[in-house]
């Protein structure tokens, strides 16, 4: 009997008309801008107007890549680019000038210890298995950029997992680091757009010593679980002694403007082995009350 299977699909696809239209003939008509195929013009995509169409390329980009890469969901890592790896630390410390500068980069060579925290880290849950759906779970993710960043991707690379990296286009030149994967090395225009792919994806969170970066991120993250816009998950603040300092949590308790139960949004940890010891107990305790709710 004839197969009378209908095809798959009629039309040209996008690729085949695009490939046709850079060999096309050369005339007034087709050199003039408006003859370019939309997809392809790129001073029309990049006009005011297009704002929203290109916000959601950059949400459908990431999330396809993604997906294509089979990871479900991925263990973000917050922090600074300006701390020093441990064995660039005292190279650091030899190019201050002054007192000041001297004690700056005394400060950054004691923290460079969380390079190696964030690496340790990166080790310990990139070598989980998949999942029964052969999805990939706490996929290692960064900002893609030096330092505590390139710690975390470097800690994936060290055990031959793969790692995401989410870089920002910024006004001065910079590079993803060397240790994100080049198939999940993600390059964003929108802020916006980038902080929601850390979160959307995340089931733990580790914000290292930081700075404006990382407090915008860590706290857009607080405020989301805070107010219930989002499922709590594990967020850690790693250095005790660094987040002490810089912020006085107890005193927004003390001053009426957060709760004191908002405050077990987050867990101090000091140690890579501590992190995941959190994460594991975390999600245990959300096992048990899921289980204890069935059976009533």
């Amino acid at each position: 009997m004839t197969d009378t299977r209908p095809p798959s699909r009629v039309f040209r696809r996008a690729k085949q008309d695009a490939d046709t239209a850079k060999g096309g003939i050369s005339t007034p008509q087709t050199e003039n801008p408006a003859y370019r195929l939309a997809f392809q013009d790129m001073d029309f995509l990049l006009r005011e107007d297009l704002r929203p169409v290109r916000f959601q390329l950059e949400l459908l980009k990431t999330q396809l890549v993604l997906d294509e890469a089979n990871i479900a969901s991925t263990f973000v890592m917050y922090g600074s680019a300006r701390i020093p790896a441990p064995d660039k630390a005292e190279e650091l410390l030899a190019l201050a000038t002054d007192d000041q500068s001297r004690k700056i980069a005394e400060r950054l060579v004691a923290k460079s210890k969380y390079y190696e925290v964030a690496r340790d880290l990166a080790k310990i849950v990139s070598v989980l298995p998949k999942d029964e759906d052969g999805k990939r779970q706490f996929v290692v993710c960064s900002g893609g950029g030096p330092s505590i960043m390139e710690a975390a991707n470097r800690g994936a690379t060290d055990v031959g997992a793969e790692s995401i990296g989410l870089n920002i286009v910024l006004p001065h030149e910079q590079a993803p680091n060397p240790y994100v994967t080049p198939s999940l090395s993600l390059q964003f225009h929108y802020f916006a757009l980038r902080k929601m792919h850390f979160l959307l994806h995340a089931r733990a969170l580790a914000a290292f010593p930081g700075g404006f970066g990382t407090f915008d991120e860590l706290f857009e993250l607080l405020t989301l679980i805070q107010t219930g816009k989002i499922d709590p998950i594990p967020v850690l603040l790693v250095g005790r002694e660094f987040w002490d300092k810089v912020v006085n949590f107890q005193a927004l308790v003390d001053e009426g403007v957060v709760s004191e139960r908002d405050l077990s949004i987050f867990h101090y940890v000091e140690t890579a082995e501590e992190a995941w010891g959190v994460v594991q107990q975390f999600y245990r305790d959300r096992e048990a009350k899921q289980q204890a709710a069935l059976a009533r």
